[in-house]
């Protein structure tokens, strides 16, 4: 862990007025907050989103195995929190390679039977599937829910994100959900400006058209709305009021979501 550098775990920690983040992550979020004043705002509607998520899956689709892959530092409510209010034999993996996403993570579930942290990392799928205490606490012969919420911005084309999820997609089981919340690019000035703060801070932070976004799912069939601005995706949730799209904020625009089921 080096205090000189800030990590997305961190930034996005003070982002959200935590504690858990040092001066040079501090002043990575002032770089974002400059860029985007209510991206601390945005970061509370993906949180949200999430949340939706999870209780979709666990509620509606009755998955009780989640991996939440780059899932930060303990904030807010957490996805297995969410999930087990609604079933509390769910079983979560949350997956991160920040050392103090996995010192803090494990001091919070040390007492947990049914949720643990493992290092790994998305660009190495691998690394997450064949982890031995994944496989002993999942069973890939029943759906999965797998999470990724803000990380694919973080992987490169280069690094190819979308073969990355047809390698974690390619042993779970039918039925199994896929849940993205990412940065879209429709031409909003505030996607761009959020895209340059992150490169200059982090060194990545890219934003994709929204057909690449689409891309990811691998032409697994999307649950309604489709993908959607994170105030509009409301999955299960008909009766959920949400605003105009012509009426969002430039804020509310810069985060996307989806959930893909597999066949």
């Amino acid at each position: 862990m080096d205090a000189n550098v800030p990590s997305t775990a961190r930034v996005y920690d003070a982002i959200l007025g935590g504690r858990d983040h040092f001066k040079v992550d501090r002043e990575a979020a002032e770089i974002f907050m400059r860029a985007l004043p209510q991206v601390g705002e945005a970061a509370r509607l993906n949180r949200a989103a999430l949340m939706r998520g999870v209780r979709y899956m666990v509620g509606r689709a009755g998955i009780d195995q989640l991996i939440d892959i780059g899932c930060g530092l303990p904030t807010m409510e957490n996805t297995h929190e969410t999930a087990q209010k609604i079933d509390p034999d769910v079983r979560v993996v949350y997956v991160d390679n920040d050392p103090m996403v996995l010192s803090h993570g494990r001091a919070l579930l040390a007492d947990d039977r049914t949720t643990i942290v493992v290092t790994a990392d998305l660009r190495d799928p691998e690394s997450v599937l064949t982890n031995p205490d994944v496989r002993t606490l999942l069973d890939f012969d029943r759906p999965v829910g797998l999470v990724l919420t803000g990380m694919l911005m973080q992987v490169a084309d280069a690094e190819d994100p979308d073969g990355i999820l047809a390698t974690l997609m390619a042993p779970l089981a039918s039925g199994s959900h896929l849940f993205i919340t990412t940065w879209p690019d429709t031409g909003d000035p505030a996607q761009a400006a959020l895209s340059r703060a992150c490169l200059e801070t982090l060194g990545n932070g890219w934003i994709r058209t929204l057909d690449a976004v689409e891309r990811h799912f691998q032409g697994m069939p999307l649950v309604a709305p489709g993908l959607e601005f994170v105030p509009r995706w409301h999955p299960g949730e008909p009766d959920r009021e949400v605003p105009p799209a012509d009426a969002l904020e430039p804020f509310e625009r810069v985060l996307i979501a989806g959930m893909a089921v597999k066949p």
